[in-house]
């Protein structure tokens, strides 16, 4: 028997409900409390679900932003059950997001994502054709789940300009013609080592490395965690400040690490 997935709206509270039970399953955390995410959905928020024959095997949830005169819709939370994970339901998730954010009036969604996650940056930038050229640090603070615990909490703001050309026609930064500054090595446990964060600056496309499995280094080795952690920082706080913007990402086949993209924002067509 061939199952069938449905994507759809959720504005009751029997619905956000089910993403409690979920959210426990996938983090193991403390859930969004339900009058939360309905007051979000009764005004201007937009809550998904994934189902599986009733079940719900995943969820996106995104709120109304407002900042200097323009409203955009800012996406909080997405979350896949760990029997699912792994199969583009994300990004089905984010298209079908895109597409109701649309029709909603929104012309641009934004979201955090850790700069070191190799997984989320593929995603966003690869797939989605969002953009990065915000680094907060230590964003959310200290926290003690799986995934953040022992690190300062760094985001990347994505900004995904859903009715812009470079969403619909982004930008092809040629790789092999970027500089690429920043060497890496191999420590003695076989994980890699950024071993530069100085550069000399020229305007074009720039790569930049990072691990292709952050979880495994940390999870092994949390002072070189901590390395891939400051010198990044570092680094990316630098590009953006000259006028870079991240584009794409590309993934080394078979490498221990993989490769932001940046570019000059100014070349982009975000409106």
């Amino acid at each position: 028997m061939v199952l069938t997935m449905e994507l759809r709206v959720l504005n009751t509270s029997e619905e956000l409900n089910l993403i409690q039970k979920l959210e426990l399953e996938i983090w193991n955390m403390a859930p969004l409390p339900v009058h939360q995410t309905i007051t979000a959905a009764q005004n201007g928020g937009l809550l998904l679900g994934a189902f599986i024959e009733d079940e719900l095997i995943g969820f996106s949830y995104g709120f109304a932003g407002f900042h200097k005169g323009k409203s955009y819709l800012c996406s909080h939370m997405l979350g896949i059950h760990p029997h699912h994970q792994d199969k583009g339901l994300g990004a089905l998730l984010k298209q079908k997001q895109k597409e109701m954010a649309s029709e909603m009036g929104y012309d641009l969604i934004t979201w955090t994502f850790d700069p070191l996650e190799s997984r989320n940056a593929y995603l966003n930038l690869t797939k989605l054709n969002a953009i990065c050229s915000t680094y907060v640090k230590n964003c959310y603070g200290d926290m003690d789940d799986s995934l953040n615990r022992g690190l300062p909490t760094d985001r990347l703001k994505v900004e995904w300009w859903i009715n812009s050309p470079h969403v619909k026609l982004p930008l092809n930064a040629r790789a092999e013609s970027a500089q690429d500054p920043f060497e890496w090595g191999v420590s003695e446990d076989d994980f890699p080592v950024l071993l530069n964060t100085e550069w000399e600056e020229g305007g074009g496309p720039v790569l930049l490395p990072i691990p292709a499995n952050f979880q495994s280094i940390k999870n092994q080795n949390v002072e070189l965690a901590r390395d891939w952690r400051f010198k990044t920082r570092e680094i990316l706080q630098r590009l953006f400040a000259q006028g870079y913007a991240m584009t794409s990402f590309i993934k080394g086949v078979e490498e221990l690490v993989h490769y932001y993209v940046l570019v000059q924002r100014d070349s982009l067509e975000l409106n």
